[in-house]
């Protein structure tokens, strides 16, 4: 790239709201007891948190007991309209609260002091790099404790407590540590409320003698929360949309391209309306798929560098200006920094702020105000989409398969996108499930999801957990690789046990095969297990769980067919048997790339 344009990525990422209510507004989902109702035993910490998590659109809580937490546990389980999803470890109860606040715009999870704070922490890190808000609940010492010499359990043997607080500085925006009752109603209300301003988790360790206290502070119900609207600069908000109008209307081909924080600026649809108004085509950065609808006659496909969607790069490329809204550069999204695009040819809106080519700045714009006010000011112009309709050549279809012939992984995916529809939802796993997943046309209400920046192989088991919980109405399909799967396959019992009806494939092609095309070694190759019997060991004939292993497309066709029909109401497991060497032709780009973006030599001091 003749520019770092990635340097740009630095403003503060803006949210007003959770979900879907208006902008400014977090008002109670639903009222869990009414005020006239409450009892002193029900005036305690405990069931204020609890009816608080349910105001703000938390119905399922994902734990893992320890005995700090067991008390704290108790009230939040004493709330009828809050469910309690107990995990197997904390990884994975922190992977299915991302996976949950992806679908309902806030999760929640519940674990024990240090050592199981420091178990969830990577996942919690990962929903701070994707702009998730999300409550992570410690149960913490005994209040008696702070401020003694005293040593605990669970800890690294010093009488410091503040260990695990301070690793979570790092990777939330507020920590409250409650071991005052007084205080307790104000850091709980003020933690949750920066979560959702913030779009980002936030820690709460509660101390385990306090849950069961009734205080005053706790003796109605909770008032709903009302936040603050973040609003846009008047002045500047003007004079961003005339300088970018003048910009993109001199223009002759100019295009926009959505970037992954057009969630957390709740600015997708304004996106659309630009769309709607301009007449430019528009492709989403990998990591925004499933932010807007793929059906606009205008979409264009996944603007990945060298790895995009065919014909995608090249018209966002030699476009003389382009919009990117919400963008993130890192390595991977720009294939090792080998983008084609110069900043002078760029605007770049942020969620609250806008750079247009190499300046001016404007602070203090929200994205979607920004969008929808361009959206009055641009002259329509379709040079660069019918200059795409002309080069358009349909997607080529796998070559047929022979007879009982093995399984290959085009053949699979072709299957997959034929399962797709408005009632189903995509995880994809880190891996080349990336680059497959990528190249799934989305229909209308199809939900997809995936975390690229963060990258943590193993994430999807937990999220598709805590997704299926969210919207139990949508049938979740996540293609999994067996080495991330062998990371997390231990809460497959949970999805069994919460009768969800997800369809997993697993894709066994013996190791890393992400790693493999990046930089090969030994390390690389895994130990293979027998996926299907495993999985049968967990099910255990408790619940409603089918397996089976397919190697060849007869045997998938029929496997799905059952899948999707039969056993829809089960979790159905596919074990999918392919070569090691089948990768998909985008990750054997992509590697390369960034293999060499990592092996650049150390510049001379």
């Amino acid at each position: 790239m003749d520019t770092n344009i990635g340097s740009l990525d630095s403003s503060k990422p803006a949210n007003n709201d959770v979900g879907c209510p208006p902008n400014g507004t977090v008002s109670a989902i639903k009222n869990s007891v009414p005020a006239s109702a409450i009892s002193s035993s029900e005036a305690t910490l405990g069931r204020h948190l609890a009816r608080r998590l349910v105001q703000v659109g938390v119905t399922d809580v994902f734990s893992v007991p320890g005995d700090f937490n067991l008390t704290l546990l108790d009230h939040l389980i004493a709330e009828p309209q809050l469910t309690n999803v107990g995990c197997c470890n904390e990884l994975n109860a922190g992977y299915a609260a991302d996976g949950y606040a992806r679908c309902r715009g806030v999760g929640a999870c519940v674990v024990t002091f240090t050592v199981g704070g420091l178990s969830v922490i990577n996942a919690i890190a990962g929903a701070y790099s994707e702009n998730l808000p999300l409550i992570c609940i410690v149960g913490g010492p005994n209040t008696n404790d702070f401020g003694t010499n005293r040593i605990l359990h669970h800890t690294i043997g010093l009488s410091d407590f503040s260990q695990e607080l301070r690793c979570f500085q790092t990777v939330t925006c507020y920590q409250a540590v409650v071991n005052n009752i007084e205080d307790a109603h104000e850091m709980i209300d003020t933690a949750i409320s920066t979560c959702l301003k913030e779009s980002k988790p936030v820690y709460i360790s509660i101390s385990c003698n306090l849950p069961g206290i009734p205080h005053p502070t706790f003796s109605r119900e909770p008032v709903p929360f009302s936040l603050s609207p973040r609003l846009s600069n008047k002045q500047g908000l003007e004079a961003a949309v005339e300088a970018a109008a003048e910009f993109l209307n001199k223009a002759v081909k100019p295009v926009m391209v959505g970037g992954p924080k057009l969630r957390v600026a709740k600015a997708c649809e304004a996106f659309v309306e630009l769309a709607d108004a301009c007449g430019y085509p528009f492709a989403v950065m990998p990591s925004a798929k499933g932010l807007v609808p793929e059906h606009h006659p205008h979409y264009i496909g996944t603007f990945w560098g060298a790895v995009s969607t065919a014909f995608c790069a090249e018209i966002v490329e030699s476009a003389d200006a382009y919009l990117f809204a919400g963008p993130i550069f890192n390595d991977y999204s720009s294939v090792g920094y080998s983008l084609l695009l110069k900043k002078e040819k760029a605007i770049i809106v942020q969620p609250d702020r806008v750079v247009i080519s190499n300046g001016p700045a404007f602070g203090c714009v929200l994205m979607k105000d920004f969008l929808r006010e361009l959206a009055k000011r641009l002259q329509h112009n379709n040079t660069a989409y019918e200059n795409y309709a002309r080069i358009f050549v349909p997607d080529g279809k796998p070559l047929k398969a022979e007879p009982r012939e093995p399984l290959r992984v085009n053949v699979l995916f072709k299957h997959i996108q034929e399962m797709m529809s408005g009632d189903t939802a995509v995880i994809a796993e880190t891996g080349d499930s990336w680059f497959n997943c990528q190249k799934l046309k989305l229909p209308k209400g199809c939900g997809y999801e995936f975390q690229m920046q963060y990258g943590s192989i193993g994430w999807s088991v937990g999220a598709t957990l805590g997704y299926a919980q969210a919207v139990p109405q949508k049938r979740v399909i996540s293609c999994i690789g067996d080495g991330s799967f062998q990371v997390t396959v231990q809460d497959i019992s949970t999805m069994i046990r919460n009768e969800q009806k997800s369809i997993i494939f697993l894709i066994n092609n013996g190791g890393y095969t992400i790693e493999v095309e990046i930089h090969d070694g030994p390390y690389n190759v895994i130990k293979n297990w027998n996926y299907t019997g495993l999985v049968d060991a967990i099910h255990n004939g408790e619940g409603k769980c089918w397996t089976t292993k397919v190697t060849c497309e007869e045997e998938l066709i029929e496997a799905i067919q059952i899948a999707t029909g039969d056993k829809k109401d089960c979790l159905c497991f596919i074990e999918v048997i392919v070569h090691k060497d089948d990768t998909s032709k985008e990750l054997l780009e992509w590697g390369s790339r960034v293999c060499a973006a990592n092996s650049r030599p150390p510049n001379p001091q």
